[in-house]
C-alpha cells in the first residue's frame, strides 16, 4: 500500500464540494464576506445563473496587497485568533475556506483597496493557483469575478440544473442575506435586467416589504418575547393568509440564516385548530441569543445550528406566536378614525324652513275592480298606460297589424281570435322567456344533488356520477393528449387577473413555459416578480380568487423534480394538474351543464375511475331500488 499526500490544489478541489455545490453557493459566501466587511452596498451581478459570471462588489474596509493574496489560502481567517473566539461567533465567515474552495473550481480575479490607499491591486487565481498580482485604480472596497464556475470539474458542471432553477437558488440565498441586514443596499441583476434593487429600509418591516411584495407584507403581524433564554421579534403571518406553498418561513439567530425543522413544529404547533392540514404560514423570525449557548459550527454551509437546549426555546417560540395570535383579531373590524373624513353637518330645529318637507300625493282609481277586464285597467283608467297598457300610439299600430292578419282590434289583455290577439301575445310572451333556457336531450332526465353528484338514467337503473371526479378524470385526459401532441386547451378570461409571485418563482414559470402553453395555460411576466393570467385550460375557473389559488398550487406542482422517464413525468404531471383542475372548476348549476359533463365522461378511455383509482360512476340497479320499497 502507497499512502501519498495530495497536492493541495487535488484536496482544495476535494473541500470545495462541501462549500460550493452550485453558484449560489459562491453567492451566498461572497455576499456574507462582503457584510462582515461593514460594507453599506453591496451588488451582485449574474451571467447565465452563475455559470459565465458571479461577481460581488462591495465598498467595505478592503485588503492590502498582501491580504489579497492571503485570503485565498485555506483557513484563512481575520474572524478567529483563539480557541475561545468559536465561543463567540457573530459574523457570518469565520472558517476561511469559501474564497479557498472558489479559487479551487473556478477563474477568480480580485480587485480591492482600502480607504488610506491611494492605489489597490488586482489579483488572479485559477485551479487553487496565484496567477499574478498588480497595481490598479479601484473605488474602495472589495470586487470579486468568479469566471467559468466548475471548469476543471465537468462532471459538477454538467449535474447543474437549468438557468432558471440555478438562478432561483440564487435568488434564494440572495434574500436570506438582504433579510438580516436592513440598513444595507443590495443589489441583484441577471443577465443585465435588475431583479432586486434594495437601498437602506427604516425598518425590517420595510425589507421584508420589498423582497416578498406588500401581498405577504401585509398579511404580517408582530411578535416578540424578552425572556432570560432568548430575545425574539420578526413576524408571523395571519392564519387566514396561510398557503399551500412552501416559501417565507425564514429563522435567523444571531442575525445568521439557519435551518430548523425542529423549530418549525413549534410555529406549525401555534397555529394548530387555526390553519387547514397542508399549509403553513409565513414567518420571519429573529433570535438573539448569547453565542455560547448556539454552536454554529455542525455544517459545511453553516446553515444548521445547535442550541444549548432545544426544548427551552421550543417552549418559548411557541409560546411567543401563541400568545400573539391569541391577542390579535383577525376578523374585519369597524374603522372609528374619523381624522380626515368629512363631517355631517347636524341639522338644526329650523331645518324645515329652508327644505320644506311635501308628502306625496296618493292617486286611488276608484273604477278599479280586478275581477274586470281580465285583472287589466279600463281603458279610462290614468292607469291605462302604465301597468303593461298601450299608449295610443301603440294600440294604433296594434290595430293595424290585427286588420292585416285578419283579426279584430282586441284591447290589450281582452281575449281575441286575431292573429295577434291577446292569446297568441300572451304565448308568445311566455315562449320568449324560455329561448335562452339550458335545454336537455329529450328522454334524458337529469338531476343535480348539492352541486356534488349527479344522477342519470341507464338501462339497468340509475347512474351516479361523482362531479369533481369526472372533471378530474376528463382533464386528465385532456392533459395527457395535450402535454403528447402540443395540443391548446384554453379559454381566455374576460378580465386578466395579476399574481406576484415573487422573483424566485419567476424562475419556475419561464423554466416551464412552453409546457404550460401547451396545457391551455396564458401566462404572461409583468415585471421582475409579477405574471399576468389571460388565459386558462379549459374546465378551470378564471374566476380571479379561484385564479390566486390555482397559481399558488401550480406552483407546487412545477417545483416538484420531473426528472423521472418521460412517459412517467406525463403522467404525473396530467394527474396532478387536472386534480388541481377539478379543485378550481366552476360548480355545476343547471342540467344542460350536468349532461355535457356526462358526455364528456363517457368518451373517456376509461370513464369509471380517476387516473389514482378512484371511481368516478356508481350504478344503481332497479332491483337495488325495488329494495327500498
Amino acid at each position: 500500500m502507497d499512502i501519498r499526500i495530495l497536492p493541495s490544489n487535488i484536496a482544495n478541489m476535494i473541500a470545495a464540494g462541501e462549500v460550493v455545490q452550485r453558484p449560489a453557493s459562491v453567492v451566498k459566501e461572497l455576499m456574507e464576506n462582503a457584510v462582515d466587511a461593514g460594507a453599506d452596498q453591496v451588488t451582485v451581478v449574474i451571467q447565465d445563473a452563475g455559470r459565465t459570471l458571479i461577481q460581488v462588489i462591495d465598498n467595505g474596509c478592503g485588503m492590502t496587497p498582501d491580504q489579497a493574496v492571503l485570503c485565498f489560502e485555506r483557513h484563512a481567517t481575520s474572524k478567529l485568533k483563539t480557541a475561545e473566539d468559536l465561543n463567540n461567533i457573530l459574523t457570518f465567515g469565520f472558517r476561511g475556506e469559501a474564497l479557498a474552495s472558489i479559487a479551487a473550481v473556478a477563474e477568480v480575479t480580485l480587485k480591492t483597496r482600502q480607504e488610506e490607499s491611494e492605489l489597490g491591486c488586482q489579483v488572479d487565481f485559477a485551479d487553487s493557483r496565484h496567477l499574478a498580482t498588480t497595481e490598479i485604480s479601484t473605488p474602495k472596497g472589495s470586487n470579486f469575478s468568479v469566471r467559468n464556475l466548475f471548469y476543471n470539474v465537468p462532471a459538477r458542471r454538467k449535474f447543474l440544473k437549468s438557468d432558471n432553477v440555478e438562478y432561483k437558488h440564487i435568488v434564494t440565498e440572495f434574500i436570506r442575506v438582504a433579510l438580516t441586514r436592513p440598513d444595507i443596499g443590495f443589489t441583484l441583476t441577471h443577465n443585465g435586467k435588475d431583479s432586486y434593487v434594495l437601498k437602506p429600509a427604516m425598518s425590517l418591516k420595510y425589507r421584508v416589504r420589498d423582497l416578498v411584495g406588500a401581498n405577504v407584507a401585509d398579511d404580517l403581524v408582530d411578535i416578540g418575547a424578552d425572556t432570560s433564554v432568548a430575545l425574539i421579534s420578526g413576524f408571523v403571518g395571519r392564519p387566514d393568509a396561510a398557503r399551500k406553498l412552501l416559501g417565507n418561513q425564514y429563522f435567523f439567530v444571531n442575525g445568521r440564516f439557519f435551518k430548523s425543522p425542529y423549530l418549525h413544529k413549534a410555529v406549525m404547533k401555534a397555529y394548530e385548530n387555526m390553519i387547514p392540514d397542508g399549509y403553513t404560514p409565513s414567518y420571519f423570525i429573529y433570535m438573539t441569543i448569547d453565542p455560547q449557548a448556539v454552536d454554529v459550527n455542525i455544517h459545511p454551509t453553516k446553515t444548521e445550528i445547535k442550541f444549548e437546549d432545544d426544548s427551552v426555546i421550543f417552549q418559548t417560540l411557541f409560546a411567543c406566536i401563541r400568545e400573539v395570535l391569541g391577542r390579535n383579531s383577525f376578523g374585519e373590524s369597524i374603522d372609528f378614525d374619523r381624522e380626515g373624513m368629512p363631517e355631517i353637518p347636524a341639522l338644526g330645529s329650523n331645518f324645515d324652513e329652508f327644505r320644506p318637507i311635501t308628502e306625496p300625493q296618493l292617486e286611488i282609481d276608484d273604477t278599479y275592480n280586478p275581477f274586470d277586464n281580465d285583472g287589466f285597467p279600463s281603458v279610462s283608467s290614468p292607469f291605462a298606460n302604465t301597468i303593461g297598457g298601450l299608449d295610443k300610439e301603440a294600440e294604433e299600430t296594434h290595430a293595424a297589424v290585427a286588420r292585416t292578419f285578419g283579426g279584430g282590434t282586441p284591447s290589450y289583455g281582452q281575449p281575441s281570435h286575431g292573429a295577434y290577439g291577446a292569446e297568441t301575445y300572451v304565448q308568445r310572451r311566455d315562449d320568449y322567456g324560455k329561448l335562452f333556457e339550458d335545454k336537455v336531450s329529450p328522454g334524458k332526465a337529469v338531476l343535480m344533488v348539492q352541486g356534488k353528484y349527479i344522477v342519470s338514467t341507464s338501462r339497468s337503473g340509475l347512474m351516479i356520477i361523482n362531479a369533481s371526479r369526472a372533471m378530474e378524470r376528463i382533464l386528465y385526459d385532456r392533459f395527457t393528449e395535450a402535454l403528447s401532441k402540443n395540443a391548446h386547451l384554453t379559454q381566455t378570461a374576460l378580465f386578466p387577473v395579476t399574481v406576484q409571485v415573487g422573483v424566485e418563482n419567476m424562475c419556475l414559470f419561464e423554466e416551464h413555459a412552453p409546457m404550460l402553453a401547451s396545457l391551455g395555460f396564458d401566462i404572461a411576466p409583468f415585471g421582475p416578480d409579477t405574471i399576468v393570467v389571460n388565459g386558462v385550460p379549459e374546465g378551470y375557473s378564471a374566476e380571479s380568487g379561484k385564479v390566486y389559488a390555482m397559481i399558488s398550487d401550480l406552483l407546487l406542482v412545477l417545483a416538484e423534480d420531473h426528472s423521472a422517464l418521460p412517459e412517467m413525468m406525463v403522467s404525473n404531471m396530467a394527474a396532478r394538474l387536472a386534480k388541481l383542475g377539478a379543485h378550481s372548476s366552476d360548480p355545476i348549476t343547471n342540467p344542460a351543464e350536468a349532461q355535457r359533463l356526462i358526455d364528456s365522461l363517457l368518451a373517456c378511455e376509461n370513464p369509471e375511475y380517476t387516473s389514482s383509482g378512484r371511481r368516478v360512476i356508481a350504478l344503481v340497479s332497479i332491483d337495488e331500488i325495488e329494495k327500498k320499497f
